[in-house]
């Protein structure tokens, strides 16, 4: 029998270190080739790593929560064993002890390069916690007896580990009130037993970066108008049935919201262009990004060349980017290179907002909920479905003459759905 290590996967030019996430799999368990073995999330995605062959997980060498480097070795596979190999037994227990279920945690700690988690004494047998979670036990001298956990099956989680760390010495159980404090740090610590601390991910932090970026370095001005979306619903509900029929997908708003951009992207390119040190660099392609709400939060898949794309392919180049999304099956590539974005609050019922824009890109377009509305036509008051479009732009680049026709190119290209087909 040989042993094949898994390596971190290059999953960007970019990118040199990655967040281990939870391990599929115990020490001890069979695996096939191709069977996700951990999740590893970057600042930019996070993606699956699959077992390079079949045969038994022997070694984790990179706990949970551990940082590891591109190309560095995480775990190690016994190749050979006949697959259906039972999972090894966990350490023995004391003769009092309850049985516990066999988890990644309860194996043996992980050898260099990463420091092994601390042992920490536990009345009760293996501990049921992931490495990270021992370590700051360890930490904090805490005893996994004292602590309830919260997770599947009594499984400690990081909260429990807070939750005991804040509460004053002699256990989980406390009579009487604490000593009383005075300022913020009193005011924090009467609330410890209600709080939950949870460190963010490498994704969310880039995304808490990138928008701080954009605020410091674009000088964001936002533009709005509204629509009359009773065009484009008629034209929905006319045509749904036999587009359905041929295409396998429902029309929707999204394919109208991309072709009247790109309309206006073509009548206006500075706002499809981008700052670049001391120069604006114009972009003859359409790239649009589409902001969904993925498992791991809101991303911005890109819809490639959307300039040459019919409604159906751009419905289902949406469809199955949102799916993706949700599934944490995006790549690197489909969440980079967008040259403006399209941000739909109105999914979630937002009536109006102003989005902060996608660096380096100059110009994003904010979507809202449809709403019946008082609207006077033709001197008339008339009920009509309407919708609040809002543009952020940065105004470094994009003068208020061309936001606010290029919002008005679009509301028009809505309003008259017709002229996506003739281009006037």
């Amino acid at each position: 029998m040989s042993t094949q290590t898994v390596k971190v996967p290059q999953i960007g030019e970019s990118v040199t270190e990655v967040t281990i996430g939870a391990w599929k799999l115990a020490e001890g368990q069979a695996v096939n080739m191709d069977q996700p073995l951990v999740d590893i999330e970057s600042d930019k995605a996070s993606v699956e790593v699959p077992s390079p062959s079949g045969g038994v997980l022997r070694k984790i060498l990179v706990a949970e929560g551990a940082v590891a480097r591109i190309g560095q070795a995480i775990a190690e596979i016994e190749v050979g064993v006949a697959e259906g190999v039972p999972v090894l037994a966990a350490p023995a227990a004391s003769p009092t002890a309850p049985s516990q279920p066999t988890v990644a945690a309860s194996a043996p700690a992980p050898s260099a390069p990463v420091a092994a988690a601390p042992t920490v004494p536990a009345a009760n047998g293996s501990i049921n916690a992931s490495p990270a979670v021992r370590r700051m036990m360890a930490e904090h001298n805490i005893v996994a007896a004292d602590v309830q956990g919260s997770g599947p099956a009594g499984r400690i989680e990081r909260q429990d580990v807070v939750r005991m760390s804040s509460a004053p010495s002699g256990g989980a159980d406390v009579v009487g009130a604490p000593a009383r404090r005075t300022g913020a740090g009193a005011a924090r610590s009467a609330r410890a037993d209600v709080e939950r601390v949870v460190p963010m991910t490498p994704m969310r932090k880039t995304v808490a970066r990138r928008l701080l970026e954009a605020q410091q370095n674009a000088a964001i001005l936002t533009t709005f108008n509204e629509v009359n979306m009773e065009s484009v619903m008629s034209l929905r509900k006319r045509y749904q049935e036999p587009f359905l029929a041929r295409h396998g997908i429902k029309l929707g708003f999204m394919s109208f919201y991309v072709k009247s951009v790109v309309e206006a992207l073509k009548a206006f390119p500075i706002v499809n262009a981008e700052v670049r040190g001391t120069d604006i660099v114009y972009k003859d392609y359409f790239d649009i990004g589409v902001a969904v709400g993925g498992g791991r939060g809101l991303v911005v898949p890109v819809v490639r060349d959307a300039h040459r794309l019919s409604l159906a392919e751009i419905e289902k180049t949406v469809a199955e980017l949102a799916t993706r999304a949700k599934n944490n099956k995006l790549t690197l590539d489909e969440l980079q290179g967008g040259s403006f974005t399209i941000s739909n609050g109105g999914i979630y019922g937002s009536l109006l907002s102003t989005p902060i824009l996608n660096p380096p890109q100059s110009g994003i377009l904010g979507l809202h909920a449809i709403q019946d509305r008082p609207i006077a036509l033709d001197g008339q008051v008339v009920i009509k479905p309407m919708m609040y479009l809002a543009l952020s732009y940065d105004h470094r680049i994009v003068d208020g003459r061309e936001a606010v026709s290029f919002l008005k190119r679009i509301k028009e290209c809505i309003e008259d759905p017709e002229r996506l087909l003739i281009e006037v």
